[in-house]
Protein backbone atom coordinates (compact mmCIF):
# COMPACT_ATOMS: atom_id res chain seq x y z
CA UNK A 1 0.00 0.00 0.00
CA UNK A 2 1.01 3.49 -0.86
CA UNK A 3 2.05 6.04 1.73
CA UNK A 4 -0.60 9.07 2.74
CA UNK A 5 -0.09 12.27 3.83
CA UNK A 6 -2.59 13.81 5.43
CA UNK A 7 -3.40 16.37 8.42
CA UNK A 8 -2.29 14.52 11.96
CA UNK A 9 -4.87 14.43 14.76
CA UNK A 10 -4.48 15.27 18.08
CA UNK A 11 -4.63 11.71 18.85
CA UNK A 12 -1.52 10.79 16.80
CA UNK A 13 0.10 13.64 18.44
CA UNK A 14 2.15 12.06 21.18
CA UNK A 15 3.33 9.19 18.95
CA UNK A 16 4.58 11.85 16.36
CA UNK A 17 5.98 13.68 19.01
CA UNK A 18 8.12 10.61 20.41
CA UNK A 19 8.96 9.52 16.72
CA UNK A 20 10.56 13.38 16.18
CA UNK A 21 12.39 13.24 19.61
CA UNK A 22 13.89 9.79 18.87
CA UNK A 23 14.85 10.80 15.01
CA UNK A 24 16.78 13.94 16.61
CA UNK A 25 18.24 12.04 19.32
CA UNK A 26 18.93 8.56 18.03
CA UNK A 27 20.84 10.46 15.01
CA UNK A 28 22.68 12.96 17.05
CA UNK A 29 21.32 15.85 16.39
CA UNK A 30 20.83 17.10 19.96
CA UNK A 31 24.00 19.12 21.24
CA UNK A 32 22.56 18.59 24.84
CA UNK A 33 21.25 15.27 24.16
CA UNK A 34 17.89 14.35 26.60
CA UNK A 35 19.04 17.41 28.63
CA UNK A 36 17.89 19.65 25.15
CA UNK A 37 15.77 22.58 25.62
CA UNK A 38 14.77 22.13 22.29
CA UNK A 39 14.04 18.01 22.81
CA UNK A 40 10.45 19.79 24.66
CA UNK A 41 9.28 21.53 21.48
CA UNK A 42 10.12 18.66 19.44
CA UNK A 43 7.91 16.34 21.12
CA UNK A 44 5.27 19.33 21.61
CA UNK A 45 3.09 18.34 18.29
CA UNK A 46 0.01 19.79 20.00
CA UNK A 47 1.49 23.51 20.13
CA UNK A 48 2.96 23.20 16.39
CA UNK A 49 -0.57 22.42 15.16
CA UNK A 50 -2.08 25.18 16.92
CA UNK A 51 0.05 27.98 14.89
CA UNK A 52 0.99 25.73 11.71
CA UNK A 53 -0.11 22.45 9.67
CA UNK A 54 1.23 19.23 10.49
CA UNK A 55 1.54 16.37 8.36
CA UNK A 56 1.92 12.50 8.80
CA UNK A 57 2.89 9.71 6.91
CA UNK A 58 0.75 6.80 7.28
CA UNK A 59 1.52 3.08 5.89
CA UNK A 60 -0.62 0.65 6.42
CA UNK A 61 -2.03 2.26 9.74
CA UNK A 62 1.49 2.90 11.18
CA UNK A 63 2.89 6.38 11.69
CA UNK A 64 6.20 7.00 9.59
CA UNK A 65 6.70 10.05 10.37
CA UNK A 66 5.78 13.98 10.33
CA UNK A 67 6.75 17.40 9.09
CA UNK A 68 5.23 21.03 9.95
CA UNK A 69 4.51 23.06 7.32
CA UNK A 70 4.10 26.73 7.86
CA UNK A 71 1.88 28.45 5.52
CA UNK A 72 3.13 32.27 6.00
CA UNK A 73 4.78 34.03 8.56
CA UNK A 74 4.11 33.28 11.84
CA UNK A 75 5.23 31.62 15.34
CA UNK A 76 6.70 28.74 13.70
CA UNK A 77 8.93 30.17 11.28
CA UNK A 78 12.00 30.50 11.52
CA UNK A 79 13.47 31.38 8.69
CA UNK A 80 10.87 32.69 5.76
CA UNK A 81 10.30 36.17 4.49
CA UNK A 82 6.95 37.70 3.34
CA UNK A 83 5.94 35.72 0.62
CA UNK A 84 7.67 32.47 1.80
CA UNK A 85 6.48 28.73 3.38
CA UNK A 86 8.96 26.72 5.41
CA UNK A 87 9.34 23.36 6.34
CA UNK A 88 10.20 22.61 10.07
CA UNK A 89 10.96 19.34 12.04
CA UNK A 90 10.96 16.71 9.30
CA UNK A 91 11.41 13.57 11.01
CA UNK A 92 10.97 9.70 9.87
CA UNK A 93 10.93 6.67 12.21
CA UNK A 94 14.27 4.76 12.11
CA UNK A 95 11.85 1.58 10.95
CA UNK A 96 10.54 3.94 8.70
CA UNK A 97 13.59 4.83 6.80
CA UNK A 98 14.60 3.92 3.54
CA UNK A 99 10.58 4.12 2.40
CA UNK A 100 9.60 7.13 0.63
CA UNK A 101 8.26 8.67 3.75
CA UNK A 102 10.55 11.81 4.15
CA UNK A 103 10.37 12.92 0.22
CA UNK A 104 6.39 12.31 0.75
CA UNK A 105 6.60 14.81 3.05
CA UNK A 106 8.70 17.32 1.66
CA UNK A 107 6.38 17.16 -1.74
CA UNK A 108 3.11 17.41 0.09
CA UNK A 109 4.76 20.59 1.44
CA UNK A 110 6.05 21.75 -1.94
CA UNK A 111 2.04 20.97 -2.92
CA UNK A 112 0.36 23.01 -0.23
CA UNK A 113 3.38 25.93 -0.58
CA UNK A 114 2.39 26.27 -4.44
CA UNK A 115 -1.36 26.54 -3.04
CA UNK A 116 -0.70 28.99 -0.67
CA UNK A 117 -1.43 32.07 -2.38
CA UNK A 118 1.40 34.60 -2.64
CA UNK A 119 3.50 32.47 -1.98
CA UNK A 120 7.01 32.18 -4.20
CA UNK A 121 8.97 30.20 -2.20
CA UNK A 122 9.48 27.33 0.38
CA UNK A 123 12.00 27.70 2.69
CA UNK A 124 14.43 25.28 5.52
CA UNK A 125 16.93 25.00 7.88
CA UNK A 126 18.71 21.93 8.74
CA UNK A 127 21.77 20.81 10.30
CA UNK A 128 25.44 19.99 8.75
CA UNK A 129 25.03 16.47 9.12
CA UNK A 130 21.67 15.57 8.09
CA UNK A 131 22.95 14.29 4.50
CA UNK A 132 19.71 12.13 3.79
CA UNK A 133 17.87 15.40 4.44
CA UNK A 134 19.80 17.12 1.99
CA UNK A 135 19.77 14.88 -1.17
CA UNK A 136 15.75 14.64 -0.54
CA UNK A 137 15.88 18.30 -0.73
CA UNK A 138 18.58 18.75 -3.61
CA UNK A 139 16.33 16.24 -5.72
CA UNK A 140 13.11 17.77 -5.79
CA UNK A 141 15.05 21.72 -6.48
CA UNK A 142 15.81 22.94 -3.23
CA UNK A 143 19.14 24.91 -3.39
CA UNK A 144 21.62 26.18 -0.98
CA UNK A 145 20.85 29.65 0.14
CA UNK A 146 24.12 30.14 2.21
CA UNK A 147 23.25 34.04 2.86
CA UNK A 148 20.13 33.11 4.91
CA UNK A 149 22.49 30.13 7.35
CA UNK A 150 21.73 31.44 10.76
CA UNK A 151 22.50 30.33 14.52
CA UNK A 152 19.76 29.39 17.06
CA UNK A 153 21.68 29.63 19.60
CA UNK A 154 23.97 32.98 19.08
CA UNK A 155 26.02 32.19 22.64
CA UNK A 156 27.14 29.37 20.95
CA UNK A 157 29.77 30.03 18.33
CA UNK A 158 29.83 26.19 16.51
CA UNK A 159 26.14 25.81 15.63
CA UNK A 160 25.04 27.31 12.37
CA UNK A 161 21.87 26.26 10.32
CA UNK A 162 22.10 25.65 6.76
CA UNK A 163 19.26 27.13 4.44
CA UNK A 164 17.65 25.49 1.53
CA UNK A 165 15.11 27.38 -0.43
CA UNK A 166 12.78 26.14 -3.54
CA UNK A 167 11.70 29.36 -5.61
CA UNK A 168 7.95 28.25 -6.94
Amino acid sequence: MDIVIRQATPEEYDALGEITARAYLDDGLLDFGESDRYLGELRDVAKRAAAAQVLVAVRDGTLLGGVTFVPSLGPMADVARPGEAEIRMLAVAHAGRGQGAGEALVRACIDRARATGGCTALVLSTQRTMHAAHRIYERLGFVRAPERDWNPLPELDDITLLTYELTL
